[in-house]
């Protein structure tokens, strides 16, 4: 038997990852982040094709990311560099609430 009342607060434990993986110019970040994997970051300028936006909005993006704990940077003289957190503790608590999930909504349907 499931601990539902453990699963909300797993769920809640995640919302702000999800609310930052939810909108589509976070996504688009994210995923010029994946192709540049290998180098040392990206600075904003280089996620302005990406996302169409400009470089305060990406900021703002950049900081709601930074905030959920998908990205981080590191400053080089006057520059940032954004790059994917090594950290991988906020998507593992999601993958574990997601795991639970499936396991009861198949349990569920076998009966």
């Amino acid at each position: 038997m499931s601990n539902y009342s453990q699963l909300q607060k797993d769920l809640n434990a995640v919302s702000g990852l999800l609310i930052a993986l939810g909108d589509q110019k976070r996504q688009a970040i994210i995923i010029k982040l994946l192709e540049n994997i290998n180098c040392d970051g990206l600075q904003v300028s280089q996620l302005i094709d990406a996302t169409q936006l400009s470089r305060p909005a990406i900021s703002h993006h950049l900081k709601i990311l930074k905030d959920a704990k998908i990205i981080n940077y590191q400053s080089k003289g006057t520059k940032n560099f954004y790059y994917l957190n090594h950290e991988t503790d906020e998507i593992n608590k999601l993958q574990s609430f997601l795991d639970e999930a499936i396991t009861i909504m198949k349990r569920d349907t076998l009966k």
